[in-house]
């Protein structure tokens, strides 16, 4: 009997982390999870561990602890997926530097540290990593300082870390633009007609499904994409080529 392939998951209680888990268990993969609360819909993952990303960039002890967890839990991986983010929304003049230092800790450090610790079971299977940026990393309006810097850093990184891994393990991004969630909606107050006005701007007509970044997660991450590597693709509804005139 062949063995399962496993993925790991950060952020897997969120939107996108949960439609992940949810394609690739459908295509008959191992599922580990992490997220700093847990999923409500356990059955999607086989493992789950709970990890505060932020401590883990920041505190020596804690980050040594989860790190010896995540090892023993896991003995093989073919693909890491840095889903997980926070997005503290402020302007210059009253951003905070904790906000600002938690945005590049999660968004930015922690995938790096994550593939490090990784690197070697995922070099052993010709591995695949993938990030997930954002639109943010090309554009962005106000108050978004820190999530916008940490996802064109996180986007430098993809393609800094393809050059310097060479043919070991593929490393690729998706950059979406607005794609149904909870943090999608909390950034508009959870105002409706916010959202249709949204759908609306799209030249699609409509905003993303989560399902739609898992697919090509899924895509990204399977092994005869070889070529496709330091790739950085946006699945933004046509947003990025809209002019606003007056």
């Amino acid at each position: 009997m062949e063995l399962k392939k496993t993925i790991l998951i950060t952020g897997v209680s969120g939107g996108i982390g949960k439609s992940i888990a949810s394609y690739f268990k459908k295509n008959n993969f191992y599922i580990i999870g992490t997220d700093i609360e847990k999923p409500k819909e356990p059955d999607l993952v086989d493992t789950f561990i709970q990890l505060d990303l932020d401590l883990f960039c920041t505190d020596e002890t804690y980050r040594k602890e989860k790190k010896d967890v995540l090892s023993n839990s896991i003995n093989s991986l073919d693909i890491l997926v840095n889903n997980a983010a926070v997005q503290i929304l402020d302007h210059l003049e009253e951003l905070k530097l904790s906000d600002w230092q938690k945005s590049l800790n999660v968004n930015l450090t922690a995938p790096l540290l994550l593939s490090q610790l990784f690197l070697n079971k995922l070099i052993q299977v010709n591995g695949s990593i993938v990030n997930i940026g954002s639109i943010h990393q090309q554009l962005t309006k106000p108050r978004f300082l820190s999530y916008a810097t940490s996802k064109s850093a996180l986007i430098g990184m993809t393609k800094a870390m393809a050059v310097d891994l060479q043919n070991k393990v593929r490393v690729n991004a998706i950059s979406p633009a607005a794609i149904e969630t909870d943090m999608l909606r909390a950034g508009f107050n959870y105002e409706e007609n916010a959202i249709d006005k949204l759908r609306e701007i799209h030249p699609v007509k409509k905003i993303g499904d989560p399902e739609e970044i898992a697919c090509l997660v899924f895509f990204l991450a399977s092994q005869n994409k070889s070529f496709l590597h330091g790739a950085n693709i946006q699945m933004d509804g046509g947003i990025s080529s809209v002019l606003h005139d007056l």
